[in-house]
């Protein structure tokens, strides 16, 4: 008993050492390439590489480039219409993820208005609601990559979750622009009824 619990104790004193076994130096001794440090090895010097071009990972195989990219192609231009089907479930996804990462600037209603927007020093978000009609696809590539001053959302949203941002951003914009004749009859109604103009 006392022999195993000293081979044991042994093993994991050994353990935390950089030992030199055979030749073999510790993991951590190793040479290796540290993200963010020089590497003579490569023509620009870089440790990080960028991947090959077209080069799709494991987890999005199987999976289309317009619904990835919102593109067509590379340069036939943005898909049309979502790729996905509009459900009520996924304008509700989007509409989760606009109030955390858009409403802060765009404002709650889409229209450019919030805390955030007014100290804006440079310029101020637009109104969604103004904005022209843009392709889905566009509206996409803006949210996954970025456009002026507003960050990318790729590393934070799948794409399932930005498609349902568009779809959200959609439904916002109709409602934002909707007259109560638009409204169905037996809904158009109750508006009255709860006194809305």
């Amino acid at each position: 008993m006392r022999r195993a619990l000293g081979g044991l104790l042994l093993a994991g004193v050994l353990g935390g050492c950089s030992v030199d076994f055979q030749g073999w130096a510790g993991m951590k001794d190793q040479p290796k390439g540290l993200p963010f440090r020089e590497n003579a090895f490569f023509a620009d010097g870089r440790t990080m590489r960028e991947p090959p071009p077209d080069t799709v990972p494991r987890s999005r195989r199987g999976v289309s480039r317009r619904f990835l990219t919102g593109r067509e192609a590379p340069d036939a231009g943005y898909v049309e219409e979502l790729p996905l089907a509009l459900t009520r479930e996924l304008v509700e996804g989007g509409q989760g993820s606009y109030d955390i990462y858009c409403a802060a600037c765009h404002g709650v209603l889409g229209d450019g208005v919030s805390p955030v927007a007014r100290n804006m020093g440079l310029r101020e978000p637009p109104s969604l609601v103004d904005l022209p009609e843009y392709e889905d696809g566009y509206v996409y590539a803006v949210i996954s990559e970025g456009y002026g001053l507003m960050p990318g959302y790729a590393e934070k949203l799948t794409p399932t979750q930005r498609w349902a941002v568009v779809a959200y951003m959609r439904a916002l914009r109709e409602s934002q622009r909707a007259r109560l004749e638009d409204v169905p009859a037996e809904a158009r109604a109750r508006l009255l009824q709860e006194g809305v103009p």
